[in-house]
């Protein structure tokens, strides 16, 4: 294995001859300079895994030399080292993205303590995340044989995206390849849970049931916007699971203050017609049909089957008594987005603002048709980025970042999650039967049942009934409906593609998160 090498620049640097000897004994390689241009010289010519640099230095002063250090190489980490506190040389040396700095004197114990600190920290990250996780993998395997409550399932959830993040972090395949098992395994035993509770939840909701896409609006936004006399941002992002929040979170957090972060169940089908009507008319897509029958289409009729989530909006405040001034945004393509940006001063006169953005569903969807998109995001870990790269060049950060700057409430949602498919389950359906891939609605289904979660009588889960004999069926796991017909090109077009309509923890538990401007 080879050295660690360090390049130490400094112009008294005869006078550090017993911290070099310390470090050399230590096992690392040292080259010395004692000016700025000789530094320069040797990140040219030479790879160098950390650099001590002094501050003050006759000729190219240390922010000089560091500037074109990081200019050359900018990813090696420079030790900045100063005899002044002073606070102006310290800002600039942090903006300059300096990895750390030391006050002299310096003992030879710091400068290790600094090598390890910069250059050892991933390797000990790992190290314990992995050591950590081990614990965690038992309690989770124990608490996956008990029987949970739905708040203990979203705990679950929860805890397994921490692992995922802290693990893709690390250098330890192995022990990422037995965290993607275990939530595999939870997965199996989320679609029991579900099976085995979610009628009971519709038919008796006072029996402890989660907070639904239906009750959410109701139960969680509306205490919101009656606690408060500043303007609340309702901000749905369509299909934004958990993990994906996650790593948007400390973009939310260097403009907005934290105030809560909860999770709701999304209904079935966790598909955006029913799931997100569902949460704007406060209703089940069964009485949306019956209450409001020219606002909601069948998976059978022709025509979109998101266009009156406005209407279903303010019917929901009628009926609520909530009389409010309140706006309605759907973002669906860059333009709009950037003309929203331009709206938000005058939003402010509003009590409740609405603005839907459609990205990550179109991500989703883009992955599935466009090879280019796939290679982009190629798992999980590529998803996340993805769509955290979006986040932060898109209008809807603008808008955010614009809010910001005066008194707001501002809650992030979305309608549902997806999981990534890989295993197909066949299906055979009339055609007639809807194409969703993770749900099917229609008559004389045949397919495997121990894959699905069966609604013989769609009245028992709320949902429209458009034949006397439909049904509906929802698949579990990481599975997907396919047909006999064309099986083989089928499934390998829609393997590895990210779906949603189903049940999965991905799918049905969705972040519910509240800010405040800070």
């Amino acid at each position: 294995m080879d050295k660690t090498s360090i390049l130490w620049a400094d112009d008294e640097i005869d006078l550090l001859k017993p911290h070099i000897l310390f470090l050399e004994e230590k096992g690392f390689e040292v080259v010395t300079v004692n000016n700025g241009d000789d530094a320069i010289e040797q990140v040219s010519s030479n790879n160098f895994d950390i650099i001590f640099l002094d501050e003050n230095m006759p000729g190219k002063s240390g922010l000089e030399t560091l500037d074109k250090i990081k200019s050359l190489k900018p990813e090696i980490p420079v030790v900045m080292i100063t005899k002044s506190e002073e606070e102006s040389i310290m800002e600039e040396a942090i903006g300059s993205k300096i990895a750390d700095y030391l006050i002299k004197p310096v003992n030879p114990n710091q400068i290790l303590l600094t090598v390890k600190k910069n250059l050892d920290t991933r390797r000990l990250v790992s190290e314990r995340a992995s050591s950590n996780y081990q614990q965690e993998f038992r309690n989770i395997g124990m608490a996956l044989g008990d029987r949970m409550s739905h708040e203990e399932w979203a705990d679950i959830y929860k805890r397994l995206i921490y692992w995922e993040l802290e693990l893709e972090k690390s250098n330890d395949p192995s022990m990422y390849e037995i965290l993607t098992t275990q939530k595999k395994e939870a997965n199996k035993q989320f679609g029991r849970f579900i099976e085995d509770n979610y009628e009971d939840w519709l038919q008796n909701p006072e029996d402890d049931a989660p907070v639904l896409s239906h009750n959410v609006f109701k139960r969680k936004i509306v205490p919101v916007i009656e606690s408060t006399d500043d303007p609340v941002f309702l901000i749905l992002i369509d299909n934004l699971r958990l993990d994906q929040y996650k790593i948007l979170k400390n973009a939310f957090g260097n403009y907005l203050r934290l105030n809560s972060e909860e999770t709701y169940f999304g209904i079935l089908p966790t598909a955006t017609q029913y799931a997100r009507n569902a949460f704007f008319a406060g209703l089940m897509p069964k009485d949306i049909e019956k209450k409001y029958p020219k606002l909601w289409l069948n998976d059978e009729d022709e025509g979109g089957k998101n266009l009156h989530e406005e209407e279903l909006l303010g019917e929901l405040l009628n009926r609520l008594q909530l009389k409010i001034k309140y706006s309605y945004n759907k973002i669906t393509n860059l333009k709009h987005g950037k003309e929203l940006v331009d709206q938000i001063p005058s939003l402010f006169s509003n009590e409740l603002n609405v603005i839907v953005y459609n990205f990550v569903d179109m991500l989703s969807h883009a992955r599935t048709e466009m090879q280019m998109i796939k290679e982009l995001a190629q798992d999980e870990s590529a998803y996340r980025s993805l769509t955290l790269s979006w986040f932060e060049h898109s209008p809807l950060y603008e808008c955010i970042k614009q809010i910001a700057e005066k008194p707001a409430k501002i809650i992030i949602t979305t309608d549902h999650g997806s999981i990534r498919v890989n295993e197909p389950s066949k299906i055979i359906g009339d055609k007639n039967t809807n194409t969703n891939l993770r749900y099917k609605n229609g008559k004389n289904l045949n397919y495997d049942k121990k894959d699905v979660f069966e609604v013989r009588k769609p009245e028992d889960a709320l949902l429209p009934k458009t034949h006397v004999s439909s049904s509906y069926v929802f698949i579990k796991e990481d599975l997907f409906f396919a047909y006999p017909n064309n099986y083989n090109y089928y499934v390998n077009y829609y393997r590895d593609t990210f779906q949603h309509g189903g049940i999965s923890l991905e799918e049905m538990i969705i972040p519910l998160i509240t800010y405040s401007t800070k």
